[in-house]
């Protein structure tokens, strides 16, 4: 039997004015998410515990199969995981992303523009050049997406992160001590670099400022095989994806033209996942990170087309498993909801929908918030694997 989970960060939202009451699930053309729901078994899911916040590190951990009151220790220290960054217990690991303060000193834009990941490394070069030290190491990553590695570390001020500022004063959300330096010395050092000035002189938002936020020490994850008994691939353009795959002792494979945004290599994305299973992988965990980056940017019609585009990527694994007429159990879901309307993560459950190869239902439960309520309430994100495990026990609550 193989699993597959399609991964649609953010993908879930509430009802929006400007659809008249509805949700970009429900207005999207998703037909292959629309026949598997019909087939299969769709409802609400909890992914992010109470006693956590709802970033995509606590909900993708969660279903994956590991209890976030457990694993979690912070979200940067699970990228440098991905980036093989020799972490001692003792350093604390913190997100730097490279991002736009306006004039006046507010949050522009938390990606810098989607910045390359050419451009981003030799600004991340430069401030380490400047700001690095014994105690401080930066590491350049994906496109906005880098690291710091605070050496021998102790107790950190409280971090925000730079998606949840967006328009907002940015100055009066900066961390106290250290780090509130570190950010305001790069602004120096970043300003007339002609990475930026180049960027100005095509009409790309410049990085004018590093951010810090998402900081902890290094995780200690189960082995994926050992817990679950399967053969585990994770396929994503985010290092904290891959990282939660190299803790769990899972494959993440780099995928040419992968880029956690709207315009990255779908297909490709797609061949990976085809290539795993081809290659004995019966757990393949495909992250798409583009509703989240639409969300986050407020761009609505950004967002329906992701969604469009998951589905179509859906598709493509689809067919190949038909044709190959194996069985397998596939799930679609969001890791949180990313609503338009606040442009940051939500709490609330999301919709999830399962299906078996072997087993079609007819339950007449569509895709997407409002309908998923019918459902089945599953209520943690480590319940969709032992769920997906199951082959009793498939009632639905209605």
């Amino acid at each position: 039997m193989k699993y597959i989970v399609i991964l649609g960060d953010g993908m879930a939202d509430r009802p929006i004015k400007e659809l008249h009451g509805k949700t970009p699930l429900m207005v999207s053309k998703k037909p292959n998410i629309d026949k598997l729901a019909k087939l299969g078994s769709v409802g609400l899911i909890s992914t992010v515990p109470k006693t956590l916040p709802p970033g995509s590190d606590v909900a993708n951990l969660s279903v994956i199969g590991y209890p976030p009151e457990k694993y979690y220790t912070g979200r940067s220290p699970l990228e440098a995981l991905s980036m093989g960054i020799d972490m001692s217990p003792s350093d604390i690991a913190v997100r730097c992303n490279l991002v736009t303060l306006s004039d006046d000193g507010k949050m522009q834009d938390y990606s810098a523009g989607e910045i390359s990941s050419g451009e981003a490394a030799e600004l991340i070069s430069a401030i380490n050049a400047r700001l690095g030290s014994e105690k401080y190491v930066f590491y350049a990553g994906v496109s906005y997406r880098h690291c710091l590695i605070i050496k021998n570390g102790g107790n950190l001020p409280a971090l925000t992160p730079p998606h949840d500022i967006t328009g907002k004063d940015a100055i009066g959300y900066l961390p106290e001590g250290e780090l509130s330096e570190l950010i305001l010395q790069s602004g120096k050092i970043l300003k007339n670099h002609p990475i930026n000035l180049e960027r100005i002189a095509r009409g790309e938002n410049p990085a004018t400022h590093i951010w810090l936020w998402g900081a902890g020490k290094k995780p200690n994850l189960d082995d994926f095989f050992k817990t679950y008994g399967l053969n585990g691939c994770v396929i994503s353009a985010v290092d904290l994806l891959k990282g939660i795959a190299k803790g769990a002792g899972m494959d993440a494979p780099d995928i040419e033209g992968a880029t956690g945004t709207l315009q990255t290599n779908y297909k490709g994305k797609a061949s990976a996942v085809i290539d795993a299973l081809k290659s004995g992988k019966n757990y393949v965990y495909l992250h798409i990170e583009a509703p989240d980056e639409c969300s986050h940017q407020g761009d609505l019609e950004g967002k329906i087309r992701a969604i469009e585009l998951v589905d179509k990527t859906l598709g493509l694994v689809l067919d190949y498993l038909e044709k190959e007429d194996c069985p397998f159990v596939l799930s679609v879901l969001p890791d949180h909801s990313t609503p338009l309307t606040t442009q940051t993560h939500g709490r609330e459950p999301v919709p999830y929908l399962i299906y078996r190869s072997q087993e079609h239902l007819d339950l007449g439960i569509q895709y997407n918030e409002i309908d998923a309520q019918r459902g089945k309430f599953l209520d943690s994100g480590e319940s969709l694997i032992k769920e997906m495990l199951q082959t009793n026990n498939r009632k639905t609550n209605t």
